[in-house]
């Protein structure tokens, strides 16, 4: 068997590359430089090849042969986009990086710095990130972008991209795999997505081995993944995408229409109080006190009750750790290390408010934490970690009453929404979907097609909501609820009707579409004709006033979905006794009607 110091010698490495895939466009972005030992070897394994470079002290050795294979071989195959190349932090800052062999090894074999993103391996903590800023901002000079791997799984990811600022970050595939059925998974997920937006960040999902992962994390809007699903490694990567994952680019993208629970959560239920320190209050003080307690984040600075400043236990520490730091500022007021614009808060704010809020500001609010107030006083504090705690809870909330075939809120989120609605106040348009015909149709085609014309209804209508007004659940079968705030809610009902007229055709087979329906036989054998399915749309407007509940809400709208269903066709009933009482005398059923043929 080969030593390293023989496999060091001889160059024995071989590079492979996994692709990296633009999850909206479907387009190979770029591809991620891996590394194997010598076949038939212990050491073939990157895990067990790495292993050995530490017991052996040749860490550093080993990691610039595999710079230079990567390098080397991703110039000789000639392939297109960006490459990832692995960097641990302690190569990272090491002289033979900074000096330029690498950046020289690149012009020789003609590889532009532009098209190298350099790819933090956090294997080991990571303390000196004064000096890790430093070298990446001597890079960055050179044209090269940075990625962190790994984000959730290291010692310190949220900090280093707090601190580093990079232009991708990699998310772990633990959180990956499996998400289509994990609501945390899914959740974490989003909360990464938004502080990416809001850092000028790419977000990379790692280890997709399932059409189904694949789905969500594009939906959730995630812009780059990767995985076996997409492509494993290989000497000679794919350029394009399999058939497979090509029908997933081109596929509807679901319609997401989240349930917001009624019950107010505010940023109250987050709190945490801390023990304040006035603004003269000494650093020695403040250090002691962050000594004492090591789950201590923050400390509020408050003076005469009202906040003025928050100190960040970690750069406090860094600062003080620098060379006669201590010395010089141990004495001096803590007032001199805070930070004097720290984010406040009010109690009273909704946790989604304040998540959009920090998914739109200054990534350092989310790691650092804010100060919470009542009517401007100190109250505690909160931490990002605590929101996505409670966001993450009110995900579960919603997946644990969602429809198992739609994903969409069902029975219990479409009761508590009404009545939400009804407490506040506000006049809205309950409309009552059901689909014609339905069960013949269930029983000549199958369930299997049953479920795709039901999922079809769903994106449908929930493409006609407005996403900021207008609520969507699924009561189950093929029956939906509307609840509509929208202004042109009666032309949003109008198109859905056409849309259905239009497009549900290619669910129905050549046979039956010829005939208009089905030939089927009926409990006496006779052979009876059912039509093809229609939608029909029931609405009724809803006075808070004048309904004392969901329940009669509920009547309500069945009564005008009964009414559509009596006309043949995709048809709208619209109840208008209580939306313009003057048209009473006009409406034969006192509700207005439509049809689409």
């Amino acid at each position: 068997m080969k030593s390293l110091q023989d496999i060091l010698d001889q160059r024995d490495l071989s590079a492979l590359f996994q692709p990296i895939m633009d999850l909206s466009s479907g387009k190979i972005f770029g591809f991620e430089g891996l590394i194997r030992g010598p076949a038939d070897s212990p050491l073939h394994s990157p895990a067990n090849l790495f292993a050995a470079a530490r017991q052996q002290g040749l860490s550093l050795e080993i990691e610039m042969l595999c710079r230079q294979t990567v390098l080397e071989s991703f110039a000789v195959k000639h392939l297109p986009g960006q490459l990832f190349l692995n960097v641990s932090p302690e190569a990272l800052a090491h002289p033979s990086f900074k000096n330029g062999q690498t950046l020289a090894f690149m012009e020789n074999i003609g590889i532009d710095p532009k098209r190298v993103i350099i790819e933090i391996t956090e294997n080991q903590p990571t303390f000196d990130f004064e000096e890790m800023r430093n070298a990446l901002l001597h890079y960055r000079s050179m044209g090269f972008q940075i990625a962190i791997d790994d984000l959730g799984e290291g010692f310190s990811s949220l900090r280093l991209w707090s601190e580093l600022r990079p232009e991708f970050v990699k998310v772990d595939m633990h959180f990956v795999q499996g998400v289509n059925a994990d609501p945390l998974k899914q959740q974490f997920l989003r909360s990464i997505q938004s502080i990416a937006l809001s850092s000028g960040t790419q977000v990379i999902a790692e280890g997709i081995e399932t059409a189904a992962e694949f789905r969500t994390t594009r939906d959730i809007g995630i812009a780059c993944g990767q995985g076996y699903f997409i492509a494993r490694p290989s000497q000679v990567p794919p350029l394009h995408p399999p058939a497979d994952v090509g029908c997933l680019i081109n596929s509807n993208h679901p319609s997401e229409q989240p349930y917001r629970s009624p019950r107010s959560v505010t940023v109250e239920t987050i709190l945490r109080y801390v023990e304040p320190m006035q603004p003269e209050t000494g650093i020695e003080k403040i250090l002691a006190n962050f000594s004492a307690n090591k789950n201590l984040r923050a400390i509020p600075v408050v003076k005469n009750g009202r906040p003025v400043g928050l100190i960040n236990r970690y750069e406090f520490v860094d600062s003080l750790a620098q060379p006669y730091r201590r010395e010089l500022l141990g004495k001096k007021p803590c007032a001199d290390m805070m930070n004097a614009e720290p984010l406040l808060v009010e109690k009273s704010t909704p946790i989604h408010e304040l998540s959009g809020f920090l998914s739109e500001s200054e990534i350092r609010h989310f790691t650092d934490g804010f100060i919470i107030t009542e009517q401007g006083r100190y109250i505690g504090i909160g931490t990002g970690q605590d929101l996505l705690r409670e966001i993450t809870q009110a995900q579960i909330e919603t997946a644990r009453y969602a429809n198992p075939l739609t994903l969409l809120p069902g029975n219990v989120p479409i009761n508590e929404h009404i009545e939400h609605l009804l407490h506040s106040g506000k006049s809205f348009a309950v409309c009552y979907s059901d689909l014609d015909n339905f069960k013949p149709f269930n029983d000549v085609c199958g369930y299997r097609k049953g479920d795709e014309l039901i999922q079809f209804t769903a994106n449908l209508l929930g493409t006609v909501c407005d996403p900021v007004h207008d609520f969507i659940g699924h009561i189950g079968g093929d029956d939906f609820i509307l609840v509509m705030q929208s202004r042109d809610w009666e032309q949003r009902c109008h198109q859905a009707l056409s849309v259905f007229a239009h497009t549900s055709a290619a669910l129905f087979d050549k046979d039956h579409r010829s005939i208009g329906g089905y030939l089927s036989s009926d409990r006496q054998g006779r052979i009876v004709h059912h039509p093809l399915p229609t939608l029909s749309i029931g609405v009724t407007w809803v006075i808070p006033e004048l309904f004392g509940s969901h329940h009669a809400v509920a009547e309500a709208a069945t009564a005008a979905k009964k009414m559509a269903k009596e006309k043949p066709g995709n048809s709208l009933f619209i109840e208008r006794r209580h939306l313009r009482p003057q048209e009473v005398a006009e409406e034969r059923y006192q509700g207005a009607e439509a049809h689409y043929g």
